[in-house]
C-alpha cells in the first residue's frame, strides 16, 4: 500500500500535550531481570538527525537504520484506533463518535452510520475497533466506547455487521458493559483483542476516583475481561464458577490499560497500563492474577508525590515485565513479525503520549532487555501502533489527526 504523501503540518493537537521527553528517563525492568542487564544497554539513544525527504515524508535515523515516516491520511479529530480489513483497507475511530473507512489511496470515507451514541467527554468517546476473526464470512466488527448512562458513563462493547459499500453498521448489539457507571471522564481502558480461540479480551479502566474497586472481584472496574463474541462467559474463565465474583474477569488490579496484543509465539495476552507519576507497566496478563493496583504500585500521587498503597512489590501480586518511571503515558502496542523491517522482528512497539515518541523494546524470550526511543523528531502523541498486513508499521498521530506509515528509509 503506497498512498500519495501529504504535507506535514505543525498545528497543535486538540488536547494539551505534556512537555517533551528529558534526555534520559528512568526505565526499570521487572525484578526478574538483573540490574546489570539494564546498565548494559536498556536505553539506546534516540535518533538525533532528520534527513532530507519529499513533502509529506520525514526520514529519521534509528539505531537499526533509517526510517521514513509517510503521512497517509490527515484531517481526523482525536483518532484513537486503527484496524485492518482483509483487503488492506482500514477502519479508524475518532473519539467524538465517528468511524471511518480509510482506502488504500489515503482517502477517508464519510462517517459510517449506525455507531452508538458515545460519552465524548474527557478521555471518553468512541475508542477501540477490532475486526472479527471471521470477518470475510460474517462481516462482524466490535467497537468499545464510553456509553452514557443516567448516572454517568461506563465502558461498553458492541458487535455489528459492517456494510462496507453502504458505509453503515447493521445488527448493532451491545455484548458487554461495565457493571458500574460512576461519574467522571477518565480511565476507560477499552483495548480489544481477539484470542486465537475467538474469545474477546476487553481492557477496563478503574475510572480514576473509585480506584479501590480494581481489587474487588465483584466489580468490572480495573479489570481485563474475556467474553465470547455473543457476549457470553467462556467456561474456562478463572472466576466463572466463584461465588461473588464477576465471571467475565480474566485478571484484576489494573489502573488504565490502553495497550494490548497477543505474544506471537505464546499467544498470551500482553498489556500495558498507565501509572500515576511513574509506574507505567507492561504485563503478561494471565488468568486469575492480581496486578496490584492500587495496593502495589511504583507510581506516586499526583501533585503531592505521596506513596500509593503499601509497597512496590508483594508476594501475591504479579510483577510487571517492565515499568517506566517517569511515566511515558503509553498507548497502543504491537509485536512486530513482518519482513519489511527484518531487524525489528520480535520487537514490541509502544506509543507514548507524554514523551511523544515510539518505544521499541527488544525481547529475550519474555524479558525486555533493551529499549530504543524512536521518532522523537516527530514530536506528536502516538495514540495507536499496528502492524499492517503489508508488513509495515502504522501509527495513529493524535496530535495532528493523521495516519502514518513507517517505510525503510
Amino acid at each position: 500500500m503506497h498512498a500519495a504523501p501529504r504535507p506535514m503540518s505543525c498545528r497543535s493537537g486538540a488536547e494539551p500535550a505534556p512537555s517533551r521527553a528529558p534526555a534520559a528517563a528512568r526505565f526499570l525492568i521487572a525484578p526478574r531481570l538483573p540490574l546489570r542487564a539494564l546498565l548494559s544497554g536498556v536505553l539506546l539513544a534516540a535518533s538525533l538527525a532528520v534527513l532530507p525527504a519529499a513533502a509529506g515524508e520525514l526520514i529519521v535515523r534509528t539505531g537499526t537504520g533509517n526510517v521514513k515516516v509517510v503521512e497517509v491520511a490527515s484531517g481526523l479529530q482525536n483518532p484513537w484506533s486503527l484496524a485492518f480489513l482483509p483487503d488492506g483497507r482500514m477502519l479508524v475511530t475518532e473519539r467524538p463518535g465517528r468511524l471511518r473507512l480509510l482506502a488504500e489511496d489515503g482517502t477517508l470515507s464519510a462517517p459510517i452510520e449506525g455507531v452508538p451514541a458515545v460519552h465524548a467527554r474527557g478521555q471518553g468517546g468512541l475508542l477501540d475497533v477490532a475486526v472479527g476473526p471471521n470477518f470475510a464470512e460474517d462481516g462482524l466488527i466490535v467497537l468499545s466506547y464510553a456509553e452514557p448512562t443516567e448516572r454517568g458513563a461506563r465502558t461498553a462493547v458492541v458487535r455489528a455487521r459492517l456494510d462496507v459499500a453502504g458505509l453503515r453498521l447493521h445488527d448493532v448489539r451491545r455484548i458487554f458493559a461495565q457493571d458500574e457507571d460512576p461519574s467522571g471522564n477518565h480511565h476507560w481502558g477499552s483495548r480489544l483483542v481477539f484470542a486465537h480461540d475467538g474469545t474477546l479480551f476487553v481492557t477496563l479502566g478503574d475510572r480514576f476516583h473509585p480506584r479501590e474497586r480494581a481489587q474487588a472481584l465483584d466489580s468490572h472496574l480495573g479489570k481485563v475481561v474475556r467474553i465470547t463474541l455473543e457476549g457470553g462467559v467462556p467456561a474456562d474463565n478463572p472466576f466463572a464458577s466463584r461465588a461473588g465474583a464477576r465471571p467475565e474477569i480474566w485478571s484484576y488490579g489494573h489502573r488504565n490499560v490502553q495497550g494490548a496484543a497477543l505474544h506471537p509465539q505464546t499467544g498470551e495476552l500482553w498489556t500495558h497500563e498507565h501509572g500515576p507519576q511513574g509506574g507505567d507497566e507492561i504485563n503478561r496478563t494471565r488468568p486469575g492474577l492480581n496486578y496490584g493496583w492500587p495496593e502495589v504500585t511504583y507510581g506516586r500521587e499526583y501533585v503531592t508525590g505521596r506513596k500509593i498503597g503499601e509497597a512496590e512489590t508483594r508476594a501475591d501480586v504479579e510483577p510487571p515485565v517492565l515499568q517506566w518511571t517517569p511515566s511515558i503515558a503509553p498507548s497502543g502496542m504491537a509485536f512486530y513479525t513482518g519482513d519489511v523491517f527484518p531487524q525489528w522482528k520480535g520487537s514490541l512497539f509502544v506509543g507514548s503520549l507524554k514523551f511523544q515518541l515510539l518505544a521499541r523494546l527488544e525481547l529475550d524470550g519474555e524479558r525486555v532487555v533493551r529499549e530504543e526511543r524512536m521518532l522523537t523528531e516527530l514530536g506528536r502523541r502516538i495514540r495507536d501502533v499496528r502492524q499492517g498486513p503489508d508488513g509495515h508499521l502504522w501509527l495513529v498521530d493524535e496530535t495532528e489527526g493523521r495516519i502514518l506509515r513507517l517505510d525503510p528509509g
